[in-house]
């Protein structure tokens, strides 16, 4: 992974390198804003049960964990993504996130950030106040869901690119840490915005499905070897190379 990493470092530079990866890297950017400002909800609320003095500490360890997480899964990801036979599943994974993520904007968010904020700017004791390491552990079980998800769409997305891989993480990393509680709001109040993330995870994990088929059935067969869901349209459409 850092060899091919190093290899693609050298193309950075080159327009020709981000005009071939610009829609994984759009991909990623829509995903990485649909799915950040889940993570200021669950800190938000993990945070506001514990005393007021220790808030801060909870919020930054919290996020510090998610991080470690998502370097975790996202190395592992990508590894087992080239595995045939496990991007299938792991678009079949996807498609169980973007299930969630519908009747989540269906039914619209348990709690608001308006609320968790109010919650976090109480000095009051809360009623079901806790201690800081039981939120804390509240924030890493919430967020080992919410980095798989993360890692799994991103990992997706990127394909067989390493360097656009780390890229993604380092987008989903700097929106979590620092404007996860903004892009809930941004998405509260527009929500085109989350509705473009899940069809964009919707995609993604269908043409996981739809490569990984394919690689199966050329493994076996030797047929119908590797082609994209869309480029699969394309040559359907008579549109294909």
């Amino acid at each position: 992974m850092l060899e091919a990493l190093l290899i693609e470092l050298e193309h950075i530079t080159n327009p020709a390198w981000w005009a071939a990866n610009a829609v994984p890297l759009f991909n990623i950017l829509m995903i990485d804003l649909t799915l950040a400002g889940d993570n200021a909800i669950v800190v938000g609320m993990a945070a506001s049960r514990v005393h007021r003095s220790m808030r801060a500490k909870v919020i930054f360890w919290g996020i510090a964990g998610a991080v470690v997480l998502r370097i975790l899964f996202s190395g592992i990801a990508q590894q087992m993504l080239q595995v045939i036979g496990l991007t299938l599943a792991g678009g079949l994974l996807l498609l169980f996130v973007s299930w969630k993520m519908y009747k989540q904007i269906m039914e619209g968010q348990e709690h608001s950030i308006e609320h968790v904020e109010s919650q976090l700017a109480s000095n009051g004791v809360p009623h079901n106040e806790t201690n800081f390491w039981s939120a804390l552990w509240t924030i890493i079980l919430a967020d080992v869901s919410m980095s798989l998800d993360n890692v799994l769409a991103v990992a997706g997305a990127a394909g067989e690119s390493t360097l656009v891989l780390v890229i993604g993480l380092a987008i989903a990393i700097v929106l979590m840490a620092v404007a996860s509680t903004y892009i809930a709001k941004l998405l509260a109040r527009y929500p085109w915005i989350a509705w473009v993330g899940l069809i964009i995870i919707l995609y993604v994990a269908l043409d996981m499905i739809y490569r990984d088929s394919h690689k199966i059935v050329c493994a076996a067969y030797g047929v119908g070897c590797s082609e994209t869901i869309f480029q699969g349209i394309l040559h359907r459409l008579g549109l294909g190379g």
